[in-house]
């Protein structure tokens, strides 16, 4: 019947419910004996005489992650899980798409997301620009959209929404007039259709890792844009109030060429990691000054008298284009914390192409990593002349998860007939009708194709599943976490080098990785690791020097880690003394 009934939790549990996939007349009687049902918690098969209720829709029992996904039912419980999970990991792209083969749930999404902007009556579209939409209704006259902009969100992505209309286009109620940071056309769209191939690809796809056209990094497919947010105090001390200035001691005029004559970061510029952002002086007290210092003040008389350097700089690993600046002021009514006479917060965007080493998925809980990037031309292309745009393994079957197997092929159905299909949750396909489509267009249904290699032209001897796949961009950007250390800085208790990325340190040596070298009997290199590259001043000095001279690097000294020991050992009141076999000797003859 059409009656809707609203059920809570204890009650539905008590009610035998089928689903709405079941087979039926036109008077909507069951057709089927036996039909799927649950009750109490468990699902069986149950006689329909029994059944209480259908459920309205297919997927009203799934989360919305869930519900996103295609043929989810024919994916293992695990990989939809994660497939559910890392589409909310996805980064919102330059260039984005909505999928070719959905479940009809994204246009409800974007819809709910409230950043869409739709036509609340027929009308004609006034005026359309970067900023703002202009609309005239038939009925309540002209109204302005604004377009919000590289607005940064909690994981330092870009949020931007984009005109989905023309100057001059008319619309009807409910037409998406602006489109937000992850839709298209009032579609959730939060990656990008990418014409795939599933076959081995000289070692370079195993394990999760997968072979990327350069038509991909080039077109900016996968591109997405990462927003920081930088942010300085400016404090009254003990010794007077910190200042906010462009003229900054010591510093090069190439770098303070980017700053204004307030000493705030001029926006547009482009910046790299140890660039000023805000120019930031506080004065110096007299016991803080060196000799050297001091001699100058003798010398010049008080006009040379020193301030500190507190500046605001880009951090280590970081460089992209300030966006926005913005300066809060106490004395200006600002609320500010206790003891802050001003805030000053600089936003720099940067623009990450898909690269070596990043994270890319599907839908289905299938994961991978970038470890080729090849040209256009020596990629495998199909008897048309397309080359593909990805390879992924055929092994992924062994992950269970077959939706993403049905995803390609159905994908290449709908991109020949150039069409977009939405398979709802649980519900069966209609093949019969696609053949007749694809049949009117003078296609085939083929399961696999001829595939050619790109850098020889020769046909590759088997047949190979070629489709159209949706790809996300994971949050996980490789060239956020690469790094490496030369020289750095050091702590200054232990005279260990620092550790992280952030701090310019070193990798952590760690017991455990002792260990490890000495059971791969690796002594000059856990030497190293323990003196040079560690905590031995004198040894690292000379290290170096002999490095720079190309002279032989002598043996190591005593690690500073050591000397450490011996004065926590003396503060507990024991004495340590060093006896070599040498001094032993001496006594014995003595």
């Amino acid at each position: 019947s059409e009656e809707v009934d609203y059920l809570d939790a204890l009650d539905e549990e008590e009610m035998y419910i089928s689903i709405p996939s079941v087979n039926t007349d036109e008077h909507n009687n069951i057709l089927e004996a036996l039909v799927p049902a649950r009750h109490l918690g468990d699902f069986i098969l149950e006689d329909v005489n029994l059944v209480d209720h259908v459920d309205v829709l297919t997927y009203q029992q799934a989360g919305l992650g869930m519900a996103l996904i295609p043929f989810v039912s024919h994916d293992e419980a695990m990989r939809a899980l994660a497939g559910a999970n890392m589409q909310r990991q996805g980064v919102p792209l330059v260039k984005q798409e909505a999928p070719l083969v959905g479940t009809g749930v994204e246009e409800i999404v974007a819809r709910q997301s409230n950043w869409c902007v739709f036509a609340k009556d027929d009308g004609e579209v006034m005026y359309v620009d970067a900023n703002k939409v202009t609309v005239k209704y038939k009925k309540e006259g002209i109204a302005d959209y604004k377009i919000e902009s590289f607005y940064r969100t909690n994981d330092n992505t870009s949020f931007s929404q984009r005109p989905a209309v023309e100057q001059g286009q008319k619309f009807k109620k409910g037409d998406v007039l602006v489109d937000g940071p992850t839709s298209v056309g009032g579609e959730l769209a939060i990656g990008i259709n990418l014409r795939a191939a599933l076959m081995f690809y000289e070692g370079y796809n195993y394990e999760d890792a997968v072979v990327i056209s350069e038509r991909v990094v080039r077109d900016d497919l996968l591109t997405s844009v990462h927003i920081r947010e930088h942010k300085v105090e400016v404090r009254d001390t003990e010794l007077g109030p910190e200042l906010i200035t462009a003229d900054i001691p010591h510093v090069n005029d190439r770098i303070l060429q980017k700053l204004d004559m307030a000493g705030i970061v001029i926006e547009g510029v482009k910046v790299k990691a140890g660039d000023i952002l805000v120019g930031v002086i506080a004065p110096r007290g007299e016991k803080e000054l060196t000799a050297e210092e001091r001699l100058l003040r003798a010398i010049f008389g008080e006009s040379a008298s020193d301030v500190r350097d507190n500046s605001l700089r880009l951090p280590h690993g970081e460089e992209g284009i300030v966006i926005h600046t913005q300066r809060l002021s106490a004395n200006k009514g600002d609320k500010l914390p206790p003891g802050v006479l001003e805030e000053v917060k600089i936003w720099v965007a940067d623009t990450k192409k898909l690269g070596y080493g990043d994270k890319i998925s599907g839908r289905h809980g299938d994961k991978n990593t970038v470890a080729s990037i090849r040209p256009v031309e020596d990629m495998p292309f199909t008897a048309d002349g397309q080359p593909v745009d990805i390879v992924l393994t055929p092994t992924f079957l062994k992950r269970m998860n077959m939706g993403q197997a049905e995803e390609v092929h159905f994908g290449l159905y709908a991109k020949l007939l150039k069409e977009k299909f939405a398979f709802p949750l649980f519900e069966d396909v209609n093949m019969e009708w696609l053949e007749r489509e694809m049949k009117k267009q003078g296609y085939k249904i083929e399961q696999k194709t001829d595939l050619y290699d790109g850098r020889t032209g020769k046909k590759f001897p088997r047949k190979v599943t070629v489709g159209m796949k949706y790809v996300l961009k994971l949050h996980h950007i490789a060239d956020e976490k690469v790094h490496a250390r030369s020289t750095g800085p050091y702590t200054a208790v232990t005279q260990q080098p620092l550790s992280g990325k952030a701090q310019r340190g070193g990798q952590r040596f760690g017991e455990m990785e002792v260990w490890a070298l000495e059971s791969h009997g690796a002594p000059y290199a856990l030497q190293e690791m323990l003196t040079i590259k560690s905590d031995d001043i004198k040894g690292r000095s000379s290290a170096y020097k002999a490095i720079i001279h190309g002279e032989k690097i002598e043996s190591v000294n005593v690690p500073e880690s050591f000397k450490v020991l011996i004065k926590e050992l003396n503060a507990l009141c024991l004495n340590m003394e060093l006896i070599s076999k040498k001094s032993q000797e001496v006594s014995e003859n003595e």
